[in-house]
């Protein structure tokens, strides 16, 4: 590892242009067994993504531009780049500060988990056939993270007012770089709040949570890509349910009377199925893959409330 400093140096004055430094990312993805998750799921749409921002071209520009050659300077950025993806093991979206949520740009950097969640496909059929029919005034993004479930919410329901709550004031503070990014200043708030604690007052239409989910043995068996993500964005107990727990037991309290709850649990989905065999949730089908998302109306939130 020490020697790869000089090794990059070397390679500058051998690659040319922008598809040889994709090659030679390839390369190097395969050498260090990089892992793909985080918004590509293969080598060369990795590489020319990370290559093309080195550069500042877009994802989606022009094939023939691949041929052109790079100054010194834009070489040294790209071998940065490289390296920090496959040395370094570091995501994608936290090299180019930028992930793709509901077709919509977000930023993102470390204090906050890179967007890839099912309830994307959700958001984009405006959450039919599991949300009453009618006007959606009021929504709620719980662990909002980067804030992409919530401002892809606005986007979905153009008259609604929707809240992001997180615990984390690092988070709190991206979620807000997205709003304005968005401009959407007039109809998104961030609130840093413990789940419900900061929302006392509030009912909502459409509460939507990607919590943090994730069991102590899948925590210990994630690949290292995963090490630059914040840990309290990602475990939740030896089971992945304690804060889910909580949000059952207080959802109730914040949905109007017709309200629906979506929670993302991912894996931990067989604990939740073991733990409550009797709670009427629904478990979604995603056609564009994904597991372990549930809904449940406030009506059977309040009946089970006891049991949870």
């Amino acid at each position: 590892m020490s020697d790869q400093p000089l090794f990059y140096n070397t390679v500058k004055n051998e690659l040319h242009s922008l598809r040889d430094y994709i090659r030679f990312a390839m390369s190097q993805f395969g050498e260090y067994r990089v892992f793909f998750g985080h918004g590509t799921d293969n080598a060369w749409d990795e590489a020319t993504q990370l290559v093309l921002a080195a550069v500042h071209l877009p994802w989606n520009t022009n094939p023939a531009v691949l041929e052109g050659r790079l100054t010194e300077t834009e070489k040294e950025r790209v071998l940065d780049f490289i390296k920090l993806r496959a040395v370094g093991r570091k995501p994608l979206p936290y090299i180019t500060h930028e992930s793709w949520f509901c077709q919509l740009p977000f930023f993102v950097d470390e204090r906050v988990l890179i967007p890839r969640s099912p309830i994307a496909e959700l958001i984009q059929a405006e959450f039919s056939p599991w949300l009453r029919e009618g006007p959606v005034h009021r929504v709620l993004d719980l662990c909002t993270g980067s804030g992409c479930i919530g401002i892809a919410c606005a986007y979905a329901f153009p008259d609604a007012e929707v809240d992001l709550a997180d615990i984390s004031d690092d988070a709190i503070d991206v979620a807000n770089i997205n709003i304005e990014k968005h401009e959407m200043l007039d109809r998104v708030n961030a609130i840093q709040s413990d789940l419900f604690s900061g929302l006392k007052g509030k009912t909502y239409d459409l509460i939507v949570s990607n919590p943090p989910y994730v069991d102590e043995a899948d925590l210990a068996s994630m690949p290292q890509e995963y090490d630059h993500e914040p840990a309290l964005a990602l475990g939740s107990g030896p089971d992945g349910l304690d804060i889910t727990r909580r949000i059952l037991r207080e959802a109730s309290d914040y949905l109007t009377d017709d309200g629906l709850l979506v929670v993302e649990v991912g894996n931990s989905e067989v604990h939740m199925m073991t733990e409550y065999p009797e709670l009427p949730v629904v478990w979604l089908e995603f056609e564009q893959g994904g597991n372990g998302v549930f809904t449940i109306t406030a009506q059977d939130l309040l009946a089970f409330r006891d049991s949870i």
